[in-house]
């Protein structure tokens, strides 16, 4: 008896089985191969922080990630094939950031991170997508504007610090401070206000932050044109200016985030 072929899949898929000692998808038996997968998370991570880097060192655990992504760009014929090793440097952003364009995206859109829905149509029939960060609608706190993502983040930072935190400068602010240097232009970025807060409450806040995954650093009058506050930059959050993605990179490589690259003021 001839059986269909979905019939015929399903016993090609016991046999499979039996011999292997394991169980095998209809998939597998009709000989077809599960497309590979980018992970999301870790692609924004290398985007971040190779172009931070002074050398080519790869960012650890997006490598296979990051070739899928400088392959599809490089076919779409938006970077040279010199360009696809794995390091998502300023090459591959500003390709990223002219693949977005194409796509119709501007402004914050087209920043060079891979975002949820142009990485996904970038991997059409190439790659699925993992680990999918989004930083989700935009809503107020303490009056100013962030999106649900940080204002999440904020929330569980305050849990674990055991108080509450206020804003004094929120995200989507371009020219807002001229003091921020076009950190909170995008989404991600806050300033938190330490008034009232001991040195140890403030360094208590920074680390919070940090465990919910800011790059934070408590900012004084002796580094800049403003008073003591805490800047804090969601990490990762695809809306970041591309000012906020540099202090990310930096945060990563041990620097204070500010314009001279100094070193990290802690807490570790």
């Amino acid at each position: 008896m001839k059986l269909p072929m979905s019939a015929a899949a399903l016993v090609a898929a016991a046999l499979i089985a039996s011999v292997t000692g394991g169980s095998a998808t209809a998939a597998q038996a009709a000989g077809t191969t599960a497309l590979p997968s980018v992970n999301m998370e870790a692609t924004i991570k290398a985007a971040q922080i190779d172009p931070r880097r002074a050398d080519n060192t790869l960012t650890p655990g997006a490598k296979d990630s990051v070739r899928l992504v400088e392959e599809a760009l490089r076919d779409w014929q938006l970077l040279d094939a010199q360009w696809v090793d794995g390091y998502f440097g300023t090459t591959t952003v500003a390709a990223y950031a002219k693949y977005q364009k194409s796509l119709g995206y501007t402004g914050l859109d087209a920043n060079g991170l891979p975002g949820k829905t142009s990485l996904a149509k970038l991997g059409t029939s190439r790659f699925t997508v993992t680990s999918i960060i989004e930083p989700g609608a935009r809503v107020s706190a303490d009056g100013f504007v962030i999106n649900t993502r940080t204002k999440n983040m904020l929330v569980e930072a305050e849990r674990l610090l055991g108080r509450d935190l206020v804003l004094e400068q929120g995200s989507y602010n371009p020219g807002g401070d001229p003091t921020s240097a076009g950190t909170h232009d995008g989404g991600g970025a806050v300033d938190i206000s330490v008034q009232g807060m001991t040195s140890t409450t403030r360094t208590a806040a920074a680390r919070a932050l940090r465990q919910v995954g800011f790059a934070a650093w408590v900012r004084s009058p002796a580094q800049g044109n403003w008073p003591w506050h805490i800047h804090a930059v969601a990490i990762s959050d695809t809306d970041l200016a591309s000012q906020a993605q540099h202090q990310v990179g930096d945060y990563y490589l041990g620097q204070n985030g500010l314009a001279g690259r100094g070193p990290e003021t802690g807490p570790r």
